[in-house]
């Protein structure tokens, strides 16, 4: 089965939408200066989530499609940025998210549900 692309991108985009909704809120309720803090381990959690949740319809290769959904989420994001220089727990944040979505592509191959589509492939 080939890449589900239009899975990835919108994976990518509602991950990186709740990302930017947290810097917001945060930013907002004069709590900026959290935001390295809380960033990195929300874009694992992000991804993860999201993967998980949007990954369930994925044929094959769950886990690649993960670490997919996470490298296209940080490149959305640079290119939001338009390439501005980042601190580096934003580039933690980066892999922290190739890092979530492969888990959840994980959590996706074991799934009972996954199971069951291999079995039937046979």
């Amino acid at each position: 089965m080939s890449i589900q692309w239009g899975r990835v991108l919108l994976a990518a985009f509602l991950m990186e939408l709740a990302l930017v909704a947290i810097a917001v809120a945060l930013t907002l309720s004069d709590a900026s200066g959290t935001l390295v803090y809380v960033i990195p381990p929300a874009s694992f959690i992000a991804t993860f989530a999201v993967t998980v949740w949007l990954g369930r319809k994925i044929a094959s290769r769950p886990v690649l499609h993960g670490v997919l959904i996470g490298i296209a989420g940080s490149l959305m994001y640079v290119a939001l940025t338009r390439g501005a220089p980042e601190p580096w727990p934003y580039l933690l944040a980066h892999a922290l998210k190739v890092a979530g979505g492969a888990t959840g592509g994980l959590v996706l191959a074991g799934s009972p549900a996954a199971t069951q589509f291999a079995l039937r492939g046979r």
